[in-house]
Order: structure tokens, then sequence, then C-alpha cells
């Protein structure tokens, strides 16, 4: 499937990019957290990497990044529920993808997808090798008021090497956090989504 060349709006998407929580958050670097009330109560939720960002930080190694959006067509969505044996959480409008090289060898694939969490769309970077297989993920944006430790990286380091063929269910084969169930399922589903999206677009075989 061809990369899409409309005039897509980028700066508007994800959509639910502007479903960010109204309180406000702490400017800075990526993992700023929320101060919640005169108590000053760390909150969970929160921007903590551009999209643009993410091929860079998923594979530090990374000499060139080029990017491609595929619009998430209702013929795409049908081979995408197929490969994943059910519809996800929520549809994107469209898929930012991201090719990495290294001294021109390609080296790996970034897309951003997003998934629910409890009540919330969690937005995702994931990192995949050209075998198909997780490289490293991350959380772009977090939306609700718990369950951020997904964002952790003693939890997101076990995703590594994990395939299409892998369910990523709390504990039949990834580690749950106590109290971020929903967040847990999500993250497995968004890293599943990824694969699945970049052999609809023809990218994985």
């Amino acid at each position: 499937m061809s990369g899409w060349t409309g005039s897509f709006n980028k700066s508007a998407w994800p959509l639910a990019f502007s479903m960010i929580s109204r309180r406000r958050f702490l400017g800075g670097a990526a993992g700023a957290w929320l101060v919640l009330g005169p108590a000053g109560l760390a909150a969970q939720e929160g921007v903590f990497l551009k999209p643009e960002e993410a091929p860079r930080h998923l594979f530090p190694e990374a000499t060139s990044v080029t990017e491609r959006t595929e619009v998430a067509t209702p013929v795409m969505q049908h081979k995408i529920r197929d490969l994943l044996g059910r519809p996800p959480s929520l549809w994107e409008p469209a898929y930012r993808i991201f090719t990495v090289t290294c001294d021109q060898a390609v080296t790996g694939y970034v897309v951003v997808v997003e998934e629910i969490g409890k009540h919330r769309p969690i937005t995702f970077a994931v990192g995949i090798t050209p075998a198909g297989a997780v490289h490293d993920l991350a959380v772009l944006a977090y939306r609700e008021a718990y369950g951020g430790e997904v964002r952790e990286r003693r939890f997101l380091k076990q995703y590594a090497r994990k395939t299409l063929a892998d369910p990523l269910v709390p504990y039949r084969d990834v580690r749950n956090i106590s109290g971020a169930t929903l967040s847990v399922e999500a993250t497995g589903r968004a890293a599943r989504k990824a694969i699945a999206v970049l052999k609809v677009a023809g990218t994985l075989a």
C-alpha cells in the first residue's frame, strides 16, 4: 500500500492528543509530570515525547530517519483486524511510520499507534525490527490519573523480541502492574497492532 500524499494535517494527529486532561502539565524535558492540587501530588498524565522524536529515542544508533503516512482505509482496517484476531480498542485515522537506517542499512521501523487504557487513549511509539519483532517501545502521551508505570523501562523492556505470534496478555506472557492491568493490556495491543500495520502496509513480509 502506498504512502498517503494528500493534505493530511499531522499537527492535528493523533486526534487523541486534543483529549489531554485539562490539568496543566509541566513543560520542559520529556518525562515531565503533572502537578495536582495545592499538595503538589505527582500525577501520571502528560505528553512525554513527540512522534518525530521517537525513532532516535528507540534507535539511538540511527543515522537517518524517513517518514511516511499510511491512511487507515476500511480495507487496511479489515486486514489488521484479521491479523490481530480481534478489532483494536480504537482506529487511528492514519499511521505515521518511520524507517530507521544506520549506515544505509535499515535497522528498524517505528509506528505510532493508540490504544484505550481505562478510559482514554494512550499514544505509543513502537520500534519494530526488520524481522517483525518488537525492538523497543515508548509511551508518547498518557491520559489517565493512574497506571502510568507502563512508561517505566523495567516494564517496557519485557516486550523486546515479542512478535505477532505472542498474545502479550498480563499473567500469560507479560508481567502485570497492580492497579494498571488495563494499561498493561493496552501496551500489548499497541505492540501487536504496530506489527500488523507494517505487515498490511507491505513493509514487513
